[in-house]
This record gives C-alpha cells, structure tokens and sequence, in this order.
C-alpha cells in the first residue's frame, strides 16, 4: 500500500523522528504537518494540546495517509489515548522516553531525562519512571524555553539555556541522558559538549522499528522506488525549511492554516 505515513509535532522537532523512518523505510513517503504557529506545546493546558494535535490528524486524514506519527512527546504523554479513540480506524505510534534503555545503559545508575516542562511533570512519564527506574537515582527536568529556540533557529541564545538547564545533570554526574522531546535530538551535538562524558539516547529508532512492525502485521509496506516526502507548516516556513532541506532535498514546504 502505496499511501504515505503522516508525521505531527508542534514544530520541528518531529524531523529528529522523520529522520529515523527515511532511514528504516526507504520506500515510503511521508507528509509532515508542524503547528509552529502554536508552538511551543510545552507550557499549553492538555484540552488545548489535544484540540491543536485533533487538528493535525484531520488534515493527514484527508491526505489519505495509512498510519499516523506522532512526532512529538508532549502530544503523546497528553493526548494520545484520546487520538487513538477519535481515530480508531488507524493505526497511531507514539513518542515516550527511552528510559527502560536509560536504566539499562547506566552504570551508575543515575540517569536524567530532559523533555519540556508538560512532559516532565506528566503522570504518564512519572509511571514510565516509577516502572522502569525504581533502582535509579532519576534527575527529572522539563524545559520552559529550548523548544521556542529551536524553533526560532536562535543558536546563541540555545547555548545559553543549555548551560543553566543541563546544570542539574552536571552536578549529580549522571552517566546517561534520555532525551524526552523530539526538538532535542536536533541539537544533540550541543547538549553533547556541555555533558561529554554522558550516553544520550532518544526514541526515534524506536519509534521507526515499531513503525516498519505495524506495517508489516498489517501488509501495507511500500514498494516505491521513489517515494515523496511533503512539509506542512502553520507558521513561519523558514525553519521547517532549514531543518528539512538537511533531511532531504526532495518535497515541498508549504504554509497551511488547520481550520
């Protein structure tokens, strides 16, 4: 089955995940809807997180597309029960932190999990943690302002935010880093240089194996030998456009408006 797989985030973080899905499914296309007009999602009520990712799935419905992404942590620990409900005639892969990996990888078994604030302070992540990291000293942080950034492409300004928020991790000397939202995988190479001696994990291939899984089960691979990838965006284009051009030189980047 040919259709494309469609990807929502808040903005541009859900390209971190995109990534991982070219790479294991080279032979599918993929449309990415971004709703950088109304990102952050960090700091927004959960009834207006799920209104706003409502939105997105509707508009990938109409596109036809056979499985939804979603690309964004914030979505997935707030919203995505009630997705899957409203949905229910597609499949809908979510995003958590690799914390069982985290607890895995440590040998000192402290770890830290770095996501947005609606992330870190979810009840859905505090189970993640009460389940797999009991035997961990976890240092649990939620960022106010790098999603904005990111989004904003404000390089200075990112380095400056890094050096006081990952501060807790320094001090504590964790040996290992879950990262909990897709805009950080973005900028992994920054967050590396303030915690070099730490092991950095995201979910973006887990995200991709579970994917290629739900596809196979259900016999709707593609077999394209040249698939297409199209960028959606509510707000401003350029750095969907900066981001995406590094992912691939294929697709357009269009401006919509999600009614």
């Amino acid at each position: 089955m040919n259709s494309p797989i469609g990807i929502i985030d808040s903005g541009v973080g859900g390209l971190s995940v995109m990534s991982a899905l070219i790479k294991n499914l080279p032979n599918e296309s993929f449309i990415y809807v971004a709703d950088s007009k109304n990102c952050p999602y960090g700091n927004r009520s959960q009834q207006e997180i799920y209104e706003l990712s409502r939105k997105m799935v509707d508009y990938l419905l109409q596109s036809k597309v056979k499985l939804v992404v979603i690309g964004c942590n914030t979505i997935t620990v707030s919203s995505i029960d009630k997705l899957r409900k409203d949905f229910s005639d597609i499949p809908i892969v979510g995003i958590v932190p690799v914390i069982k990996t985290a607890v895995q990888c440590s040998k000192s078994k402290k770890i830290g999990i770095f996501s947005t604030l609606h992330t870190a302070k979810s009840s859905y992540q505090k189970d993640l943690i009460e389940k797999f990291a009991k035997d961990c000293r976890v240092i649990n942080i939620g960022s106010s302002d790098l999603v904005s950034l990111i989004e904003n492409l404000d390089f200075e300004a990112m380095d400056n935010a890094l050096i006081e928020e990952l501060q807790p991790f320094m001090a504590e000397k964790i040996d290992t880093l879950a990262l909990g939202c897709s805009h950080f995988p973005l900028i992994k190479d920054k967050i590396q240089k303030y915690l070099p001696n730490v092991l950095i994990l995201d979910s973006s291939e887990a995200v991709a194996r579970q994917v290629k899984r739900i596809l196979k089960h259900n016999n709707i691979l593609s077999n394209l030998t040249n698939p297409s990838y199209n960028f959606y965006t509510t707000g401003d284009p350029n750095a969907l456009r900066y981001l995406a051009n590094k992912l691939t030189t294929k697709g357009k980047i269009e401006r919509i408006s999600l009614q």
